[in-house]
């Protein structure tokens, strides 16, 4: 249970983060590529072509397929997962096709209402539920039955999204450091900000707040319908990190530059994770993994390692 105080620690730290320009959803940049083969995907709703990716299950017979989203900050020839983590390797002969798709930076990987003249024509949740299956199952052998997706950062809160308002397509979902309680005061402000930082219009998105479709785009609210599926959510709690002394006030290498762009973050996604595993543990059948530590930032060493663990717990018992 959240306390409170913590309860007005975040209110204030979603506050500062939405005012102050470090983006309640980021995940940091990325700046590399390896470690699985990219295929060009069209995409008719979008008007263009999306790399993508994509780790073959090979083999005969339909397989499974995880959908692995990046976060804020997506570049459009590559994604944070291969740059920062070895998932893509780690995957490599697990009997699961994996699509990890390029680009999306600040679309929440949704269908926008509107074209915005900055982040473009965004159809994601389209492309992602209809186009790019069609072309697992064409050119993968995908059998479209057992999917699964994860993402973090943003992409956590989309992954939930996708999942929720799908749940005849998704056995299995991820979130990793997300913010599934998308029409919470503090953490819409936050994505709001998100888009505008990255030079977006929120409105083109979802309308105009609490117009619109954000209720119809909330995890939350939609928890629901995740009855009989695997669902695993992990956050830390931003206290410090096991990997990195230099976000720990501590320390005598302590960065408060990094501290800022990282602890807050955490903190946020804690807490929404913490009220959004108390919603979904109320859901009928529902198979539910948590991970939320004493510990943990913003970062990709948590995310590669929780990513491990949901495959172990969530994905492969759902899959297989």
């Amino acid at each position: 249970m959240l306390t409170r105080a913590r309860k007005r620690l975040v209110a204030g730290l979603v506050a500062l983060v939405a005012v102050s320009g470090a983006t309640l959803v980021a995940a940091p940049p990325a700046s590399a590529a390896n470690g699985c083969n990219v295929e060009y995907v069209r995409s008719n709703a979008m008007n263009r072509t999306v790399p993508v990716c994509i780790v073959s299950a090979g083999g005969g017979g339909p397989k499974p397929t995880l959908y692995l989203l990046d976060g804020l900050r997506a570049p459009n020839n590559n994604s944070g997962w291969l740059i920062n983590t070895d998932v893509a390797r780690y995957m490599a002969g697990k009997g699961t096709n994996v699509a990890i798709p390029f680009g999306g930076g600040g679309s929440f990987y949704t269908d926008w209402q509107s074209y915005d003249p900055k982040l473009g024509n965004n159809k994601w949740e389209t492309f992602l539920t209809r186009e790019l299956p069609g072309y697992m199952a064409a050119r993968h052998g995908s059998d479209n039955r057992r999917n699964g997706i994860a993402g973090l950062s943003m992409s956590g809160t989309s992954a939930l999204n996708l999942a929720s308002r799908h749940p005849n397509f998704y056995k299995a979902v991820a979130s990793y450091s997300g913010y599934p309680t998308v029409t919470l005061p503090g953490f819409t402000q936050g994505i709001q900000a998100s888009i505008i930082e990255m030079g977006g219009n929120p409105t083109n998105m979802w309308g105009f707040y609490p117009a619109g479709s954000w209720f119809q785009n909330d995890p939350f609210l939609s928890a629901g319908n995740l009855a009989g599926k695997h669902v695993y959510i992990s956050s830390g709690s931003g206290v410090g990190s096991k990997y990195d002394s230099s976000v720990n006030p501590t320390s005598s290498n302590f960065d408060p530059v990094k501290f800022a762009q990282m602890i807050p973050l955490e903190v946020a996604a804690s807490t929404s994770s913490q009220l959004y595993v108390g919603r979904v543990a109320l859901v009928p059948g529902v198979k539910l993994t948590t991970r939320i530590t004493p510990d943990g930032a913003h970062w990709w060493d948590y995310w590669q390692s929780t990513f491990k663990e949901s495959w172990a717990k969530t994905f492969r018992p759902a899959f297989f």
